[in-house]
Formats: structure tokens, C-alpha cells, sequence
């Protein structure tokens, strides 16, 4: 209902909008306490006002004058397409828009419904706000990034205490993102979605692709300290060689128990396992290649300063 509240009244338009509601269905105006129980006060008009536009101008309103005037004399009176509930968030207003995306990624489809959005001119004080599983999943996001960098900062500090030197655990802690490419090739290869659950899945392959590097260069160090091997090829391939088999039971462990996931596909009941067991298996791939055939390379190139490749060369 517009309304247009002449002068010289004394109606105020919040008056004006009670009287019409009230006469035009059953609303409450008040409370009555009685017993320790809370009951509605409620106004309604007769039949003949309330079902009829013209009866509605018609009605009669009590000015602080004392006089009566009509509501059609103070009110644009008319039928208009209004919702039939009224939410409110914050003493504010609001109107759900409900969608389900199909077919796409959840981001993809709100960032075109963002650049929609951004096209309305809204009147004055309003607002969209884009809510629920896409709010949740930002949320999620930010507080999985924060923990993501905390966990990066521990492993290379547990890298550096196994290792007992920075060279090496800088050496380790740089390849462990090259683990990661299995999983995200397996995603694209899958669909192209990277869902929040796989996210949480790389930093599993993340911390596996870890244990398995400091297995492999601890072996190294124990041949060479304890075992009197020589710093050079020989020492990186008795190591790999020795080290090849407890990295296979790891990943053929893991991977063989996602192997029915992956197979049973993305049906009723595997929504969140299917993708999270797709990317660990790629990355499992990538991780058991990185450590058995990057990580020794690597090792030999830049496990030991030049100074000390020179001291062992003239010994």
C-alpha cells in the first residue's frame, strides 16, 4: 500500500497502515498475560470491509482532532502483489531467494550470479547477500588456508628437527608441492571441481608425501653415519633400493582401499568420498614417483654443501 498522508490531519502513516491491516485480515495489535500464558489480541473487520477495495477507502479514521476522514482522502488504497511472509534479520527485512546448482561447480554459478547482481539498481537501502552453502564454504576456506600455512610451518620444523640440518629439510619441504599435481590432474580428469573436502585431502597427501621423504633421507643419513657408506651414488641408490618397498606398503595400503570408491563413481551416499578418494590416489601416484625418483636425485645433487663434496672428494 503507498500511501500519501494529507496535511492537517494529525494521522501519522504508521496509524494509517495498522487500520488497514486490521480491517483487511485478522492482526494482532497486542498481547494478553494470564495465568503465566501469553495470548494474542487480534482486529478484524466485518466481511463487507474487509473483502471490498472500495468499502477499505472508505473507512473511517479518527483524527487528533476529533474529526473522521476517509482512508482513501490520506492512503493510495490499491491490491498489489506483496510476500506472504515478512522475514526479519537484524530489525531488517529480508526476502529469500532459494536455487540448487546443477551440473557446475558452486563457484562458477555464483560468481555469475554476482555479475547479475551487480547490474541491479537497488533503491535506497537495499541490499543482496549472496548466503548459505557459499557463505559456509568462504568461511571454510579462510579457516582452512589459516590452518593450511600453520600445518606447512610445523611439517618444516619436523623436517628440520628429523633432519638435524636446514639444507636438507629446505630440500625436502620444496618438493612436497610436486606431490600435489597427482591430485589435481586426478580432479580435472574427474570432473574439473576442487570441492572443500578435496582440499582437506591435500594436505593428507601432503603430510604422506612428508613421512615418506623423511623415511627415505633419514636412510640415507643412518647409511652414511652408521654404516659407513660414502656420500655419492652408491649411497643414493643402496637407499632407494632399501627404501622401496616400506614406500609401496604405504601407498598400495591407502590406495587399495579407495580403489572402490573411486570404481563405485559419484552415487547417492558418496558425494564428499568420491572426489576426496580421487585425489588421494592421484596424489599417491605422484608422491611415491617423487619420493623414489626425484627425492634421491635431488638428495645427491644437494645434500651436501660444495665445501663438504670437496672435503669427502680429497679424503
Amino acid at each position: 500500500m503507498n500511501l500519501g498522508v494529507a496535511d492537517g490531519y494529525g494521522i501519522k502513516p504508521g496509524d494509517v497502515r495498522r487500520a488497514a491491516a486490521a480491517y483487511m485480515s485478522s492482526t494482532e495489535v497486542g498481547d494478553y498475560y494470564t495465568e503465566g500464558k501469553a495470548l494474542d489480541v487480534a482486529v478484524w473487520s466485518t466481511p463487507e470491509t474487509r473483502n471490498s477495495v472500495t468499502s477499505l477507502r472508505e473507512l473511517l479514521l479518527d483524527t487528533n482532532t476529533g474529526q473522521h476522514v476517509l482512508l482513501g482522502d490520506v492512503a493510495d488504497v490499491r491490491v498489489v502483489s506483496t510476500p506472504n511472509e515478512i522475514e526479519r534479520e537484524n530489525v531488517t527485512r529480508r526476502i529469500d531467494v532459494l536455487a540448487n546448482v546443477s551440473g557446475r561447480d558452486l563457484g562458477s554459478a555464483v560468481a555469475d550470479v554476482e555479475a547479475e547482481v551487480d547490474k541491479v539498481d537497488f533503491p535506497l537501502e537495499y541490499r543482496a547477500e549472496l548466503l548459505g552453502e557459499f557463505q559456509e564454504r568462504q568461511v571454510a576456506q579462510t579457516s582452512l588456508s589459516i590452518r593450511g600455512v600453520a600445518a606447512a610451518i610445523v611439517i618444516f620444523l619436523l623436517l628440520f628437527a628429523s633432519f638435524g640440518s636446514f639444507r636438507l629439510a629446505a630440500l625436502s619441504f620444496l618438493t612436497l608441492p610436486a606431490a600435489l599435481v597427482g591430485g589435481v590432474l586426478a580432479a580435472y580428469l574427474a570432473g574439473g571441481v576442487i570441492s572443500l573436502g578435496s582440499l582437506v585431502v591435500f594436505l593428507t597427501v601432503f603430510g604422506i608425501a612428508a613421512r615418506n621423504g623423511i623415511m627415505l633421507i633419514n636412510h640415507f643419513q643412518h647409511l652414511e653415519q652408521y654404516e659407513g657408506e660414502t656420500f655419492g651414488t652408491h649411497l643414493v641408490l643402496r637407499g632407494a633400493n632399501e627404501r622401496v618397498v616400506p614406500i609401496l606398503m604405504t601407498t598400495l595400503s591407502t590406495g587399495l582401499a579407495l580403489v572402490p570408491l573411486v570404481i563405485a563413481g559419484s552415487i547417492a551416499g558418496h558425494e564428499i568420498e568420491h572426489p576426496m578418494a580421487i585425489v588421494i590416489l592421484g596424489g599417491l601416484i605422484t608422491s611415491t614417483l617423487l619420493n623414489l625418483f626425484v627425492v634421491p636425485s635431488l638428495y645427491l645433487r644437494y645434500g651436501k654443501s660444495p665445501a663438504e663434496k670437496r672435503k669427502l672428494a680429497h679424503v
